[in-house]
Formats: structure tokens, sequence, C-alpha cells
């Protein structure tokens, strides 16, 4: 008895009913096929094996000996392939994967994800943090925080945060430095990651076209909370956003020498497959991020007007 190398699951799955039920009409009951079908099913698979596993009597049928030592075996199988389906399943509809830039995830997520948890403690979070953008035809996030503008073919995307930028410092360097006048007193001072675009954007804006920038080390850190963590240490200006350092802001570790905010046309967004948009996880997540983002643009304006 040999299979052929394409295995008959449909012929399989009809065997397996009508071996539960010796009965080839209630087999078709149980699959939404004829009886006639599931006995063309039946001979298919008789024929691939090149034994019969029914014996057909009138109005009933019974299984062979190759059928009752086959019969168990299959739906043994059955039954696994339900037990791993159901697995990944459960493991798909309760677990929310994120995929967010580094920054977003240590500045805004660290802080708030655990409201989202508290209100909705059946989905539990994977979070991945990553420089780079996701890409979902090749990661399996449900949603995305990109920066960008908005405009990506197959996604429907919210923003939720502005990426203004504009220099900051430690006071303690701004003190040594003999005073910050006016915008080119910043380029006597190390520039942290002097080749991000941020700082000739900024410069253009306060009104200098050639800062110089190239003199200055071109380190890259991947991350502004990086960018910032040297900053005040006191080791340099760091071209930041503010939204994402608020506190360090309030807390005096770090000061804004200038009023100058820059924005090149790109913020943050919330993404996530046009496709996808009625999944309950998904659903339950974009309603909670941008009531809280909303929450906390009103605390902001309320905080600024003194209310």
């Amino acid at each position: 008895m040999k299979l052929s190398k394409q295995v008959p699951l449909n012929g399989l799955r009809v065997f397996e009913a009508a071996a539960r039920h010796l009965s080839f009409t209630k087999a078709g009951e149980e699959l939404g096929l004829t009886q006639t079908a599931v006995s063309y099913q039946i001979k298919l698979l008789e024929e691939t094996i090149g034994e019969p596993l029914f014996e057909r009597r009138p109005r009933q049928v019974a299984l062979t000996a190759v059928g009752e030592k086959l019969a168990p075996k299959v739906a043994e199988a059955f039954g696994l392939l339900g037990d791993a389906l159901s697995s990944v399943q459960t493991m798909a509809g309760d677990t929310l994967t994120i995929h967010s830039t580094a920054t977003f995830a240590q500045q805004w997520f660290s802080r708030h994800l655990g409201a989202f948890q508290l209100r909705h403690p059946k989905i539990a979070v994977r979070l991945l943090a990553s420089a780079n953008m996701g890409d979902f035809n090749r990661e399996s996030a449900d949603v995305a925080i990109r920066w960008g503008k908005g405009d990506w073919p197959g996604l429907v995307s919210h923003r939720i945060m502005r990426l203004d930028f504009m220099p900051m410092l430690s006071p303690k360097l701004a003190a040594r430095s003999g005073g910050l006048k006016e915008p080119a007193d910043l380029l006597k001072l190390p520039i942290i990651s002097a080749g991000d675009p941020w700082w000739r954007q900024w410069f253009t804006a306060a009104g200098i076209e050639e800062p110089g920038l190239e003199r200055f080390p071109q380190h890259e850190y991947g991350t502004q909370l990086l960018d910032a963590n040297i900053a005040m240490a006191g080791d340099g200006v760091a071209i930041l956003n503010p939204d994402h350092f608020r506190e360090d802001i309030a807390a005096g570790r770090l000061v804004q020498p200038f009023d100058i905010l820059c924005n090149d046309g790109r913020d943050y967004w919330l993404a996530y497959p046009q496709s996808r948009r009625n999944v309950p996880k998904i659903k339950a997540f974009r309603t909670w991020l941008l009531a809280e983002m909303g929450a906390e643009t009103l605390r902001d304006q309320n905080a600024m007007s003194g209310a």
C-alpha cells in the first residue's frame, strides 16, 4: 500500500467523518456534501491507497480491516491539526504585535502601554523596537508606529504626534559656553549626530546656510534617546523632538536655547494594513491610542494656558 506524494486531504477528511458515523449520508450532512460527493471522495482515496476502506451494504457501510486500521490514525491526525490551528488562532487573537521606532518605544510606549494593558487585560502586547521602518509584507506586526507623511499604499494611517525638532543641551553646558546669544553660538560647542539632516534644516531656518557641520564627528546613534543622554551629560548639543523629552525639559535636565522649532513634513503615524482594519485587537488599540494622544494634547494645551 503506497500513498502518492500528494496527500489527499479532502478524501481523508471525508473518510474520517464517514468512518466515525459509519454512514456516507451523515458524513455528507456534517461536511455539507451530497452522498454522491462523499462516495466519490472515498472512491478516490481507495484508488490512491489501492485498498477498499468500506464494505458497501444495503442501507449501511462497514469498515474493512484496512479501514479500521486507518480510521483512528486519521482521526488523531486531524485532532492534532485542529489543536495546532486553535493554539495559533488563540495566540494571534490575544497577542498584539507592535512595530515601533526605537525612540517612540522608549520615550512614549514605556510610560503608557501599561494603561492599555489595564484596559485590555486579555490582549498581550509584543513590542518590537527598531530604527528601521516595519514592513508588513515581511514582518508579523499587527500595527506599526512609523515616521513619515502617512502616504503608504495599502495602509490606513493616523497622525498621532508632530515630529518637530530643535537644539537642546544641558544647563551646565549652556553656562560653560559663555552665553548663547544667537544660533551661530551653538557651533562653538560639540554637535551631537552632526550628520543628522535635521541640523542643516534647523540652521537654515535660523538663517545660517553654511554651518560647517562636516567638521564635527559624524556619529549616528540610531535613537534620539542616546543623543539626549549625551546632551544631558553635558557633552554636546542634540537636535531633538521636544514632545519626547517634556519631563527632562520640565526637570531642567535639558534646555532649549532658542525658540526656533522646525518640522520637515514627517510626523509619527499609527499604520496598519487596510485589510485588517476591523480586527478586534487592532480596533481596540487604535481607539485607545488616538484617545490617549488626544487627551495628552489637551493636557499640554491646558498647561500652556495655565488652566
